[in-house]
């Protein structure tokens, strides 16, 4: 597909500065622009590629000031990171929709079933399922008994969703994603191997959430773990039985949320956090990647460090840390000096 700048621009509500008429058939970034491409410029650390980036046209916001020769036409907007994501989803959106059902695949005379569905070869759809209008199950995905998944929602190949979990609108799971697993509970016993105890609850995730590869959200023990609306996981992610997330929290690939915490809304997480089990996050709250959460944390704070701490006082004790070998060799130096003048 081809369109010119122009349409682009307007579609993106920007500002045309040079040729609109130039055709653009795909995207680039802004490092490795090809001529007849569109890029865009967000981060300023991008911003020398510009001068020489033979993409046709970038996106940049209203405020950028050119401090050079540009052979590129520009699209100004108030966001260009946000106008880029909303032009890729809309070329997504253009691509022919699959609308039917593969064979092998399995569907349960009992299930319910939308229209405009695709269910892909190998899929497995068990009883008592229902299905909602414009959704999409790749091959090799298993669907429990009971479940319920929303309209518009896309589960890739791969991806298994035990029973009785509810799976809401406009989700998007990605391959080897696993839905409602056993919490992790089991028992100790003084004189044997420990005993498993039983996980009766199931998974909620409500609307526009998304689920990375291979990231695992388990059953409650009884009751729901509950992933919010808007809630964005990435890859290799653990939530564990009893977890609540709340709206809009995104949360980077290894990170791990042990049982029954909850995390607030609006949430930033980095990769490789731990958060321990039976605490509270609130909301706005940001932490840095590889931190260890021990103790609850209150809204709107920004920590780091393991066990975490404001992320301020971090940086200052980090400053002291690299400072210790300069500082070891000087109390050395003192104690040499303090004995050499005891002696005299």
């Amino acid at each position: 597909m081809e369109f010119k700048v122009k349409d682009i621009a307007m579609i993106l509500n920007g500002t045309v500065e040079g040729d609109g008429e130039i055709k653009i058939h795909n995207i680039s970034k802004i490092d490795q622009g090809v001529p007849g491409t569109l890029t865009f410029l967000s981060n300023p650390a991008y911003t020398k590629y510009i001068y020489s980036t033979l993409a046709s046209a970038v996106i940049v916001s209203r405020e950028f000031v050119p401090e050079g020769a540009l052979s590129c036409t520009l699209i100004r907007v108030n966001d260009p990171y946000t106008a880029l994501a909303e032009l890729l989803k809309m070329y997504q959106q253009m691509k022919p929709a699959k609308s039917r059902i593969e064979q092998p695949s399995f569907v349960s005379n009992s299930a319910t079933i939308g229209e405009d569905i695709y269910i892909g070869a190998f899929a497995y759809i068990s009883d008592s399922v229902t299905i909602g209008n414009n959704v999409s199950i790749y091959p090799h995905v298993y669907i429990g008994d009971n479940v319920v998944i929303g309209d518009n929602t896309t589960i890739y190949a791969g991806v298994k969703i035990y029973a009785d979990c509810k799976i809401g609108s406009d989700c998007i799971l990605h391959s080897g994603a696993v839905i409602g697993a056993d919490g992790f509970g089991f028992a100790p016993n003084a004189n044997g191997p420990f005993s498993k105890i039983l996980q009766v609850g199931n998974v909620i995730l409500e609307d526009m959430v998304e689920i990375g590869a291979n990231t695992c959200v388990d059953r409650a023990t009884m009751g729901s773990t509950i992933i919010h609306s808007g809630v964005k996981l990435d890859n290799l992610i653990q939530v564990a039985h009893n977890v609540e997330i709340g709206e809009n929290t995104v949360i980077a690939g290894q990170a791990g949320v042990a049982g029954s915490s909850k995390v607030g809304k609006n949430c930033m997480i980095g990769a490789q956090v731990g958060i321990s089990g039976h605490l509270t996050v609130g909301d706005n709250v940001k932490i840095g990647g590889q931190a260890g959460v021990m103790s609850n944390i209150a809204n709107d704070s920004t920590i780091i460090g393991s066990p975490v701490q404001d992320h301020k006082d971090f940086m200052r004790c980090m400053a002291i840390f690299r400072r210790l070998p300069q500082m070891s060799g000087d109390i050395s130096d003192l104690k040499k000096w303090m004995k050499q003048s005891d002696s005299k």
